[in-house]
């Protein structure tokens, strides 16, 4: 499997955008909109040739000659451009037949639709060290109830695809596909001929029994500007610099969750998702933390595991559930981490392998240092906002802001918060301010 960064893309540029009906009045494509001066397709093209993609391949069809006049060879904008051109629709994924045996590496595959700004170096470096054919970008978003969601396992190797507005009566996570691929020269055998091709539900869907696609998660900004409601909220994300911030070359900041007493209703040791209630105000308090730029991390310490009181799968369900809920109105989190571990022994169906003394067991910082590493954080504009001490003590281990909710178990606090609040919301109000 060949390594190294990314240097070749496929851009999809040939839908129409009739959402958009209101915005281009049938006169451009949408890749052709005009957003802050340029057209959508143009952020495309700079934001892969600041990561060095600059052989570039545009699938056109809808009003192509616009964007081959527009952009031609690509010289003017320092890169290479070479058509295909789509006289039948091709679907999201048709035009990679002709790259077959045209590419010897892993190459991109990315909607000239979609506003974004991604360091791919990490994204190919995960692709390459899985030994990837197919790896998405997945991100979780704010309407994910209408967004085709990965389903992974532990390693991040994806199991299936949940198509949207499909009929959902379980708790899911908030993982969406954005409609970015790596793919590997070797999966392009798949095409035996020009075809109409949908990318996730035939060409991936495809390779999900080889155990050989995966996700990438990552909270960088990808965002479709499909409808006029997207279009703007965009168009403002982008002059306020926020599209720009959320790439992971930049320092973030995060404002890390406890869970149990602080997202829901403390009861001891919760061993099942119908023990689940959100507290009021959560969905409103992590929306805010999103809204304000904030990464939202959950960080927990879970000895229900080490204590044999649940499984993985059963704990993954808890989580889904807090995700699904918070979902409807929008919110999501970017990170989940929790410890399994428990120091003591002696408990009837225990596992025995977690009872160990840790430094992911809160008030211990490893779970805070994993974050930071996975999300590149600058820990000096971070907090945390916790029911306990134990979150408190946290905080000051790691160096971070302190936020104590009176919303959980009732202890004597001794632990010195640097704010204590009756609300998560409140919390979250006064920490985005700092």
């Amino acid at each position: 499997m060949a390594g190294g960064k990314l240097k070749k893309a496929l851009i999809l540029a040939g839908g129409k955008g009739t959402r958009l009906n209101s915005i281009t009045r049938g006169e451009v494509s949408k890749p052709m909109v005009m957003l802050c001066g340029k057209p959508v397709l143009q952020h495309a093209i700079e934001r892969l040739k600041e990561n060095g993609i600059t052989d570039l391949y545009l699938s056109v069809g809808y009003l192509r000659e616009t964007i081959i006049d527009y952009f031609g060879n690509g010289s003017a904008f320092g890169v290479k451009i070479k058509y295909i051109i789509e006289n039948e629709p091709l679907g999201s994924g048709g035009a990679m037949y002709y790259l077959k045996g045209e590419v010897k590496e892993p190459f991109l595959v990315c909607p000239g639709d979609v506003v974004f700004d991604v360091d791919f170096s990490k994204m190919s470096a995960y692709h390459s060290i899985n030994g990837a054919l197919i790896t998405l970008f997945g991100h979780p978003n704010s309407h994910p109830f209408d967004s085709d969601l990965i389903v992974t396992d532990k390693t991040g190797r994806v199991t299936a695809i949940n198509k949207k507005n499909s009929e959902r009566n379980f708790f899911y996570r908030n993982l969406v596909n954005a409609g970015i691929f790596v793919v590997s020269p070797e999966a392009l055998e798949y095409f035996d001929k020009p075809k109409f091709v949908n990318i996730e539900h035939d060409f991936v869907s495809h390779f999900i029994p080889t155990g050989k696609v995966f996700c990438y998660r990552s909270p960088e900004y990808v965002k479709d500007v499909g409808t006029p409601e997207r279009f703007f909220a965009t168009e403002k994300d982008m002059e306020q610099g926020s599209v720009a911030a959320k790439n992971l070359r930049n320092k973030q900041k995060a404002i890390f969750f406890d869970r149990d007493g602080t997202l829901n209703e403390y009861k001891g040791f919760i061993k099942s998702a119908d023990d689940i209630e959100l507290l009021p105000n959560v969905a409103e308090a992590v929306k805010l933390a999103n809204d304000r730029g904030y990464l939202a991390i959950i960080v927990s310490n879970q000895p229900v595991i080490a204590r044999g009181d649940c499984t993985e799968e059963e704990l993954d369900e808890m989580f889904f559930k807090i995700e699904t809920l918070i979902g409807r109105t929008g919110a999501y989190f970017d990170g989940i981490y929790y410890c399994p571990h428990h120091p003591d022994a002696g408990f009837e169906g225990e596992r025995k392998e977690l009872k160990i003394a840790c430094d992911c067991r809160k008030p211990g910082i490893a779970l805070i240092l994993e974050a930071e590493k996975d999300f590149n954080l600058d820990l000096s504009r971070c907090a945390i906002v916790g029911d306990g001490n134990v979150d408190v003590l946290t905080g000051k281990n790691a160096g971070i802001v302190t936020a104590l909710v009176t919303t959980g178990k009732k202890e004597e606090i001794t632990s010195s918060p640097d704010y204590i609040f009756d609300d998560i919301l409140q919390a979250v109000e006064k920490l985005v301010d700092l």
